[in-house]
């Protein structure tokens, strides 16, 4: 699903909703979660998932055509934790039990 498939799903559900007005309500909501995930906050969509930042631990690695040992750094990233609900929504989808 692409951003112009959610603009065009907020305007079919709101009828009356402009796509300037989707697009805006959901830049909106998209930067305050970009905020938030970067002050170190935990989202919560109910029937979703979460998002929340892991800080990464500095490792060694390798550069698999050289074979040399490589330093990684440690860094930030963000942990995605769908809900039960989308889970078991997914593996009804694929035919899983």
């Amino acid at each position: 699903m692409k951003r112009s498939d959610v603009i065009r799903t907020l305007q079919v559900q709101f009828k009356n909703m402009r796509a300037s007005d989707a697009m805006a309500m959901l830049d909106a909501v998209v930067d305050e979660m970009k905020n938030a995930v970067a002050n170190d906050d935990r989202i919560e969509i109910r029937g979703f998932g979460t998002f929340q930042s892991r800080v990464r631990a500095t490792k060694n690695g390798y550069n698999p055509s050289t074979g040399d040992i490589v330093y990684l750094p440690a860094g930030k990233t963000i942990l995605f934790k769908p809900s039960r609900e989308l889970t078991k929504k997914m593996n009804e989808r694929a035919g899983i039990k």
